[in-house]
């Protein structure tokens, strides 16, 4: 509690000197920018509950919210969030329109030779969100890989490749969103949804009426980061050292028992 008291004050104060000079940088830098600006643009799907979704009345709350709303702060400035489908958010932190993404996103070879990135702040794996039981107890993606099976992905993900280069022969449907593709298996148009597991397990309880297994061992290793613009150190060091801060202090971890511990917030969703 002491810890975090400190880290709380740390916060205060880093505030209180970015509002009364520009945060570091040359011109054109990234943080020259959001100081100038006074507002950092965070780009998310808004869809990947517990880390991101959205609330019946239109705000975007979850874990990674938590950690944006904390760093605008210890910036001096305001958050703004960019929702849009996932596979957008890349070209939109290329194209300069967000200032990072804080969105469930992989840490992976080919991300990272266009984007730096800060992390993992949560270890994830891919996992079936399914109603029948061989599916959910599948150990190995072998077990599901046959003409017979037909599963959902997100769209740019690292479930689409992961179906395309472990499951070959599945029939596979890629959605915009995780909502649509909940839906299809839902519906029965799909046999199940290859997601990050902590998808699968609050769609379970989101929809305790369903009859939906999430398979309980996560099949791969998913390190999730920040993305950041590659051609900006100051900002990369900036968020390393602040989520260093964050999971010193204890912080890090109470964000994330608001929202993997505690699932009062679902009734809000959308």
């Amino acid at each position: 509690m002491k810890k975090m008291k400190l880290f709380v004050l740390l916060v205060c104060v880093l505030a209180l000197v970015s509002s009364c000079a520009t945060v570091g940088g040359g011109a054109g830098s990234s943080m020259d920018r959001i100081s100038k600006k006074g507002e950092l643009v965070v780009g998310t799907a808004g869809s990947m509950p517990p880390l991101n979704m959205t609330t019946k009345a239109g705000e975007v709350i979850g874990y990674e919210m938590d950690i944006a709303r904390s760093m605008a702060r210890a910036m001096g400035v305001k958050l703004r969030v960019e929702t849009m489908p996932f596979a957008d958010l890349m070209p939109a932190l290329e194209a300069g329109k967000v200032d990072m993404i804080l969105s469930g996103m992989t840490i992976i070879p080919v991300r990272n030779m266009k984007a730096a990135f800060v992390g993992p702040y949560y270890e994830s794996g891919k996992a079936f969100l399914t109603k029948y039981d061989k599916i959910a107890s599948a150990k190995d993606s072998s077990e599901v890989n046959n003409t017979a099976i037909t599963l959902a992905a997100l769209r740019g993900s690292t479930s689409q490749a992961f179906v395309e280069a472990l499951i070959p022969q599945a029939k596979l449907t890629l959605t915009a969103n995780y909502d649509e593709a909940v839906q299809l298996v839902i519906q029965g148009k799909v046999d199940a949804l290859v997601a990050d597991y902590p998808i699968c397990v609050v769609s379970v309880l989101r929809y305790p009426d369903q009859k939906l297994i999430a398979s309980l061992t996560p099949l791969t290793y998913e390190p999730i980061g920040i993305a950041l613009p590659p051609n900006d150190p100051l900002l990369v060091n900036w968020v390393q050292n602040y989520m260093n801060a964050l999971e010193g202090s204890g912080q890090l971890k109470a964000f994330g028992d608001r929202w993997f511990k505690d699932g009062s917030w679902i009734k809000d969703l959308k």
